[in-house]
C-alpha cells in the first residue's frame, strides 16, 4: 500500500488506495509522462498565499512538488500551471526567479501571470502607441515590447516630457534614466494597459484621465463627454484583486483597489463610469486561455494532444481563485494559507475542498482521482 509519510501527513491520505501498487510503479515515479498513460488530473496553482508568502517559499509548497513530481500513486509526474494575478516583470524573468525560490524548474509554458492575456491583443495595437502602467521603473515596457508591443510608452515617460503633468513627483535620476524621450503633444495613445500594480497611483490616474479626454493626445483640448464614451480609448485592466497578501498582518490593496480609485475620479469629472476591459482572475477570458496553456503543457509532457483530465485549482482568494475555477467547471481548493481566513466566516465562494495549505491540496486532489480508479 502507498504511504507517503511526512509529519504533516501521514498515511491517513492514502486509507482508500489499493494495496496492489507494486514497486514497479515506483520505479517509474520519477520518470517523465509516458506516451501511452495520460495524466487523470492536472493542477492550476495560485502563487501568492498558497506557494509563497511574500518572498519567502512556503515549506507545504516544497513537499507538493515533490508528490507532483512522481511520488504519489500513480508513480507519473502530474502536470501544472501556475495562474496569478501578479506580474509586472517579462514571464521568463518571473519563471527564473520561481524556479531558485521553489527549487522546481519552471518555464513559460507553465506560468500564466495577469498580463500574459495581453500577448492576444499584440495584432490589434502591435503598431500603435500604447501605454503601460504599473510595476518598477520600466519593467512593464520591457514585458510589452517581450509580447510584440512596438510603440510603448510609461506614465514616467510622460512625467520625464513635462514635470508638469504631475508636480507632486519629482522624477528621479534612475527614473528618468529608464524613460523615454518623446513628444506627447505628437503622440496619439492608442490603449492604455494597467499591467501591474501602478506604483504612483495619482500620476496614473492623471495621466489616464488626460488621454480619454484629450482624445489620446496628452495635453489636447478636452473633447465631450459624449465622444470619450462613443469612441473611447481602450482600457484594459489585468488584475481585479482589491486585496493582495504580502508579508505584512494584514491583505493590502491591489490593482482593483487602483481601478476604483480610478473610475471614482472619472466619474466626479464626467458623471459617468468609463467601459474597460477586465483580465485576470476571476474572469472567463483568463480561465480559457489557461485551459488553453495547461492543454499545451500537456501535450508538450506526453507528445499527445487530448481532452484535458480533471482540473483542480488551488488558490487563497474566494472571491478571484475559486469563483474563477467554478464559473470554468473546474474542481476548486481553498487553501488557508494566504488571503483567506476561516475565523473571518465562511468563504464568499464555496470551494470543492478546504485545507490548510498547498501540500494537503494536492494530496486530496491525488486521492480523488486515484479513488476513481478503484472503483
Amino acid at each position: 500500500m502507498f504511504r507517503y509519510l511526512s509529519k504533516a501527513h501521514p498515511a491517513r491520505y492514502f486509507r482508500h488506495s489499493p494495496d496492489n501498487i507494486t514497486n514497479d510503479l515506483f520505479s517509474r515515479r520519477n520518470s517523465s509522462l509516458s506516451t501511452d498513460l495520460h495524466p487523470p488530473l492536472a493542477f492550476v496553482f495560485d502563487i501568492d498565499g498558497v506557494l509563497l508568502r511574500g518572498h519567502n517559499v512556503l515549506e507545504s509548497a516544497k513537499r507538493a512538488f515533490r508528490i507532483l513530481d512522481g511520488h504519489n500513486p500513480f508513480g507519473l509526474k502530474i502536470p501544472f500551471i501556475l495562474l496569478t494575478n501578479g506580474g509586472g516583470v517579462t514571464e521568463q524573468e518571473r519563471c527564473d526567479k520561481l524556479s531558485k525560490q521553489l527549487g522546481v524548474k519552471i518555464g513559460p509554458s507553465q506560468y500564466i501571470q495577469a498580463h500574459t492575456i495581453l500577448k492576444t491583443c499584440v495584432d490589434k495595437y502591435a503598431d500603435k502607441a500604447v501605454l503601460a502602467l504599473g510595476g518598477k521603473l520600466n519593467k512593464v515596457r520591457q514585458a510589452a515590447e517581450y509580447y510584440g508591443f512596438k510603440n510603448v510608452y510609461t506614465t514616467l515617460d510622460v512625467l520625464a516630457w513635462r514635470e508638469a503633468v504631475w508636480p507632486f513627483h519629482k522624477i528621479t535620476e534612475a527614473e528618468r534614466a529608464t524613460s523615454k524621450t518623446v513628444d506627447f503633444s505628437q503622440v496619439q495613445i492608442s490603449a492604455a494597459f494597467v499591467f501591474h500594480d501602478p506604483r504612483n497611483w495619482g500620476l496614473d490616474i492623471q495621466v489616464l484621465c488626460d488621454i480619454i479626454q484629450s482624445g489620446g493626445i496628452i495635453g489636447a483640448p478636452y473633447i465631450s463627454v459624449q465622444q470619450q464614451l462613443s469612441n473611447p480609448t481602450a482600457i484594459i485592466f489585468c488584475n481585479p484583486d482589491l486585496l493582495w497578501k504580502s508579508d505584512f498582518e494584514r491583505p493590502r490593496l491591489g490593482q482593483g483597489a487602483f481601478k476604483e480609485a480610478f473610475q471614482s475620479v472619472y466619474k466626479d469629472l464626467t458623471g459617468s463610469s468609463y467601459p474597460y476591459i477586465q483580465y485576470g482572475k476571476p474572469t472567463t477570458a483568463t480561465y480559457q486561455f489557461a485551459e488553453e496553456m495547461l492543454s499545451e503543457r500537456i501535450e508538450e509532457m506526453t507528445g499527445h494532444k487530448k481532452e484535458l483530465p480533471s482540473i483542480y485549482m488551488v488558490g487563497d482568494n474566494p472571491a478571484s481563485d475559486i469563483a474563477g475555477a467554478s464559473n470554468a467547471g473546474w474542481m476548486s481548493i481553498l487553501v488557508h494559507s494566504g488571503v483567506y481566513d476561516p475565523r473571518g466566516g465562511p468563504p464568499t465562494h464555496q470551494p470543492t475542498h478546504e485545507v490548510e495549505n498547498v501540500e494537503e491540496a494536492v494530496w486530496w486532489a491525488v486521492t480523488q482521482e486515484y479513488k476513481k480508479r478503484d472503483t
